[in-house]
């Protein structure tokens, strides 16, 4: 990327930003880093809790890639301490922390995933065990001691819990001191989040100011809504587009979200530029552009991002072969159903069916489907989840509009 100058990194850096603390300081760490002759120190913290990244962590990655970009060091802080206490944020009931086996293993997903987005040649990945896990006790009390309870319970899921007289136990404190400590070990000069971490980035802050550091910048993203249009994006939720799943599949995820997601989508998940995201939308509402044109755009974008321009548009071809042409794929996986799953001499209950098929994740999931109207076996559609199906000869299932097996009694 060419040197920009301050304004109009500020520019860049305020792309989709749901919140800064402040403007004002961003320009002023920028002024003071152009003067001094360095990089700012920018940090972007994570709990391993899941292993698998999708288009919602992207966002505050991508923003996190732009710093980069821009010469700045970039601090990828996989909380590997913190983690195994779990962040109370938007947490009704104290959280059930992770073992350590468990933080290890995400830990080690996140920093191979991460690097569809970071230059591995420019990220520092590092764990907040190398200096929480050597505190002594005298040191974490003299930690606590630079914030109050008061201030604590500002925070908005702690301050309902304790109305509602609901348990919060005191190791909850300590995970936003953790990560604002976390802030003075680096030396921040900004911190990255999603809005859900604006009280932790600002204990981030006020702790530097305590320990005679410079507060740094709090860059908050907004929280990536999912493929349902209602509910932030989750993989518990199932509506998520996952950044390591094949590109067929994430090209049909993206053609299923609401048309009214799109601009956020584009401006969040994509390189398309701002003015080029105005000019496609402004066209959109003059009715000069179909929806569907522009949603198609989006996904070859968003594959093109993870998978490549040949496979974006093998994706594409795929899906209008399937879903404008009503085609079945060729290459669906097929599936030998063991005599021993089998409950007559050539039938199977659907409901089995779809999760020893791997079409579902399990039985209430079938369930749901089928109750959606969502599961046809042959093109029919399957209307009661206590339906056998006849498995003597090769039958082609299907849930949702991406999801196909052809199956077959193993004889």
């Amino acid at each position: 990327m060419k040197a920009l100058s301050v304004a109009e990194q500020v520019e860049l850096l305020s792309r989709g930003a749901a919140e800064i603390i402040t403007v004002e300081d961003l320009e002023k760490a920028l002024l003071r880093a152009e003067k001094e002759n360095r990089p700012l120190r920018v940090k972007l913290g994570t709990d391993p809790s899941a292993p698998d990244i999708h288009l919602g962590h992207t966002v505050v990655y991508r923003k996190l890639k732009q710093f980069q970009d821009l010469g700045h060091d970039v601090y990828f802080l996989i909380g590997d301490f913190t983690g195994r206490i779990g962040d109370p944020t938007g947490k009704s009931s104290t959280r059930k922390a992770l073992t350590k086996e468990e933080v290890e293993a995400n830990a080690q997903t996140y920093a191979e995933q991460i690097f569809k987005i970071l230059d591995p040649e420019k990220t520092n990945i590092v764990f907040n065990s190398k200096w929480l896990g050597a505190m002594s006790f005298e040191d974490v009390i003299r930690l606590a001691s630079k914030y109050t309870v008061a201030r604590m319970l500002e925070r908005d899921d702690f301050s309902k819990r304790f109305q509602n007289n609901k348990p919060i136990s005191i190791h909850e404190f300590f995970y936003p001191l953790m990560q604002g400590y976390d802030s003075v070990a680096l030396k921040a000069d900004v911190e990255l989040g999603g809005t859900d971490q604006k009280f932790n980035l600002l204990v981030g802050r006020e702790l530097q100011r305590e320990y005679g550091q410079t507060p740094q910048v709090a860059l908050m993203m907004p929280l990536l809504v999912g493929t349902d249009g209602t509910q932030k994006m989750s993989k518990s939720l199932g509506n998520y587009i996952g950044i390591n799943e094949k590109p067929a599949e994430m090209y049909g995820k993206v053609m299923s979200i609401p048309d009214e997601l799109m601009r956020d989508y584009y401006e969040l998940v994509t390189d398309v530029p701002m003015d080029e995201i105005k000019t496609i939308f402004n066209n959109l509402e003059a009715g000069k552009t179909h929806p569907r044109d522009v949603k198609r755009r989006l996904a070859r974008e968003i594959v093109k991002l993870y998978h490549g321009s040949s496979a974006a548009k093998e994706a594409e071809e795929a899906f209008d072969s399937v879903f404008r042409q009503g085609n079945i794929p060729d290459d669906i996986p097929e599936y030998k159903i063991p005599g021993s799953e089998l409950d007559g001499e050539n039938s199977i209950w659907i409901v089995k069916l779809l999760a020893a098929a791997g079409l579902v994740s399990s039985n209430s999931e079938a369930r749901r489907m089928i109750k959606q109207r969502a599961v046809k076996v042959d093109g029919e559609r399957v209307s009661a989840d206590d339906e056998q199906v006849d498995v003597s000869y090769q039958r082609v299932v299907q849930v949702g509009k991406r999801r196909f097996a052809r199956v077959v009694a193993d004889k």
